[in-house]
């Protein structure tokens, strides 16, 4: 009786898991094109003039999307320059072939493909958190088409302890899945609001911010796993790339908060400016981990200096 009463949980939880992520796709539908790079589909939002100079990339960080970047943030440069969201390889709209293709190396190789599909020779790239790697190895991989690199919180060295036993379960074969399929969507919607909220401290996370940034859709099972996967494997991915930084030869601006609880900027963005030769450090006191929130028109001014600075550059030496 045990055996049959947790399979028949289990059917029930997975077919209310099925009907929340058709519920969730039709309350938060895609809202750019579809490219297709080898071994992924990502969704890339542009918005913007398109004769405004250098264009601006923004990538997010873990457990969000790209709707993560767009709002403030994306909407306020994009009143003046041209700007290109994506959603990363299994995040949001985007999807991809295999789980494992989670690392910085490995993604940023398929958003460098989606740019040149979109004809973006070089760019201004805007990353989050998790993309504080990818940035660093867009820079170190695909130089040519990085003219700069504008970090908010990174991740960009290895740190002590794991990324919480539900994330390395949830990356495990069988029981990941099985959890992932089951009841992770349920259980996500009494606890997103409050995780968010957590991220924000010690801002206030803005009125709306679930919905505004399409959080449910990390909850789909697929992405869940992708998400898990992704920072699971993050740490032996920047301890990899870590001795490489002093090959970055872009521009590279960095704002982070001194309270950050979820980037320690102390573990992460300080070393990584004392590695690379031009990087300009800013750490704000009483930021937290959600700068392109708390701080869009800062992050924007920073923004449009570094491209002064490359115009001005490039007008000299032409």
């Amino acid at each position: 009786m045990i055996v049959i009463s947790v399979v028949t949980a289990l059917v029930l939880l997975a077919l209310v898991t099925q009907a929340g992520v058709v519920a969730v796709q039709r309350a938060f539908p895609p809202a750019g094109r579809m490219i297709e790079v080898d071994g992924a589909t990502l969704h890339v939002v542009d918005i913007g003039p398109r004769d405004a100079g250098l264009p601006v990339v923004m990538l997010h960080g873990a457990s969000s999307n790209l709707e993560v970047m767009r709002h403030p943030l994306g909407d306020l440069l994009a009143r003046e320059h041209r700007v290109i969201l994506i959603d990363r390889p299994g995040h949001g709209w985007s999807t991809r072939a295999r789980q494992q293709d989670s690392t910085p190396e490995i993604q940023a190789r398929m958003i460098d493909e989606a740019l040149i599909k979109l004809r973006i020779d070089r760019a201004i790239f805007v990353v989050h958190s998790w993309s504080g790697a990818l940035g660093a190895r867009l820079a170190l991989d695909h130089p040519r088409r990085v003219a700069g690199l504008v970090m908010l919180a990174p991740v960009t060295h290895p740190w002590r302890g794991g990324v919480g036993r539900y994330n390395e379960i949830i990356a495990t074969p069988a029981i990941g899945p099985l959890l992932a399929y089951t009841i992770t969507l349920p259980l996500g919607y009494f606890v997103a609001e409050s995780g968010a909220r957590d991220v924000f401290l010690p801002q206030m996370m803005p009125d709306g911010f679930v919905k505004d940034s399409a959080t449910p859709l990390l909850l789909r099972p697929r992405e869940f796993i992708a998400n898990a996967y992704d920072l699971v494997t993050l740490k032996a991915s920047v301890a990899a790339q870590v001795a490489r930084y002093g090959e970055i030869k872009a521009p590279v601006t960095i704002i982070a908060g001194e309270p950050d609880k979820t980037v320690s900027t102390d573990i992460h963005a300080r070393p990584f400016a004392a590695l690379v030769p031009n990087a300009k450090l800013i750490v704000l006191p009483d930021l937290g981990h959600m700068v392109q929130n708390a701080v869009p028109d800062l992050v924007k001014t920073e923004i449009e200096t570094m491209i002064g600075r490359i115009v001005a550059v490039k007008v000299v030496s032409g």
